[in-house]
């Protein structure tokens, strides 16, 4: 049985934006709407994600602000932040109003500006990036998030053997399924040597294994299981499981293990009845690609160490057994934090429905979304099924 249905999906391209917020996310809410044949008087309730606006620019109290603009005055609006998670958050949320019965149609979403058309240039964007960083242990010693993936990586590194080169591999697969999708921030090949041959940021990190600061919006229209039977294309969501890990980074058990991952999947895989070896691709929370190899593993896709192998092997890419990141990831789609989420949320949509054109994957049945927040220590994993 499902939890709750989407019926709709929408976002913007991701890359660099002049318009602000309102727009910006007005801009996919009217696509979502329309994918669903709603209007904006049908929205019962707004569960929004924007992680920075308050810093970045000065912008505050953004959920009602928004249903303002989007024609949903009056409904309940919520704004959630939960650093890179924050939109994954917001869509567990609505998943649950509807579930619960307290509504039958929802938007979720999120939008964020992290570029230069902020006013803020890289050293001022990562200070406020840094702030989700424990702030007593990690931010004064400079600790970025670059710096905290990649001890994350160099420890994975330490105990499997993974290489330099696997981890190119990784930003070369999501660069070239970047150019089929033209939504992406990036929609230009990559090769082993050119990411290799790249400035290092965080070692092992070279600069191509690192996510762009973006810009963009996503929002998905979801409903109740029963709610959805009234809609044309509905797909399901049989699965959402919500997981934190201990901060800060010095005190975690395990640190290539990514617990919060593990219980959230493990959450998400009993909802909806079914196991890692049932999902046909996943769309996976890449900020570096360090970190797709340990998610991928920390999913239950591949065993423990096994991740870097399988993506030089080709078995991520979108002829593999487990495409991982079709439309591109973090990597090369971009990576506005507040629409991230449930912008891997419209691709799982996309995909399992047969719509995602040149990227579209053999008839996929059953995908997993993977977003996190901080240090990793936040993490909501989805599974969602084609409706047959």
């Amino acid at each position: 049985m499902a939890r709750a249905s989407i019926v709709g999906a929408g976002m913007t391209k991701f890359g660099v934006h002049e318009r602000p917020l309102p727009d910006l996310f007005a801009d996919a809410a009217f696509d979502a709407f329309d994918d669903a044949g709603v209007e904006s008087p049908e929205i019962e309730a707004l569960y929004f994600g924007n992680a920075m606006g308050g810093m970045t620019e000065n912008d505050t109290h953004l959920a009602p602000t928004l249903a303002s603009h989007i024609g949903c005055t009056g409904v309940p609006a919520q704004r959630f932040e939960d650093a890179c998670a924050t939109s994954a958050t917001a869509f567990k949320h609505a998943v649950e109003a509807v579930e619960s019965g307290r509504h039958d149609v929802v938007l979720a979403g999120g939008v964020e500006r992290c570029t230069p058309e902020t006013g803020l240039g890289t050293g001022a964007m990562t200070k406020v990036f840094v702030s989700a960083a424990h702030r007593q242990y990690e931010q004064p010693a400079g600790l970025t998030f670059p710096g905290v993936f990649a001890l994350l990586t160099k420890r994975h590194m330490h105990e499997y053997g993974t290489t330099e080169e696997h981890l190119a591999e990784v930003a070369v697969k999501n660069h070239y399924n970047g150019t089929l999708n033209p939504r992406a921030h990036f929609g230009r090949e990559t090769s082993v040597e050119k990411v290799l041959d790249s400035p290092i940021v965080a070692d092992p990190f070279h600069l191509m294994d690192c996510c762009p600061f973006s810009d963009g919006a996503s929002a998905v229209v979801v409903a109740s299981e029963e709610a959805a039977e009234s809609f044309e294309n509905p797909v399901d969501v049989a699965g959402v499981g919500h997981a934190t890990d201990v901060v800060p980074l010095a005190d975690k058990v395990d640190l290539p293990a990514t617990q919060a991952a593990r219980d959230a999947a493990s959450q998400a895989y009993d909802q909806a009845g079914t196991t890692a070896d049932a999902i046909d691709f996943a769309e996976i929370h890449d900020c570096f690609t360090g970190a797709e190899v340990m998610a991928t593993e920390a999913l239950g896709l591949f065993e423990d160490g096994g991740g870097g192998p399988a993506a030089a092997a080709g078995r991520t890419a979108l002829d593999g057994d487990v495409p991982v990141n079709p439309s591109g990831g973090l990597k090369a789609k971009g990576h506005p934090l507040g629409a991230t989420g449930t912008a891997q949320l419209v691709e799982l949509t996309e995909q399992l429905r047969g719509e995602a054109g040149e990227r579209q994957l053999d008839d996929p049945e059953r995908a997993v979304a993977h977003n996190l927040g901080g240090d990793a220590a936040t993490t909501v994993v989805t599974v969602m099924e084609a409706r047959r």
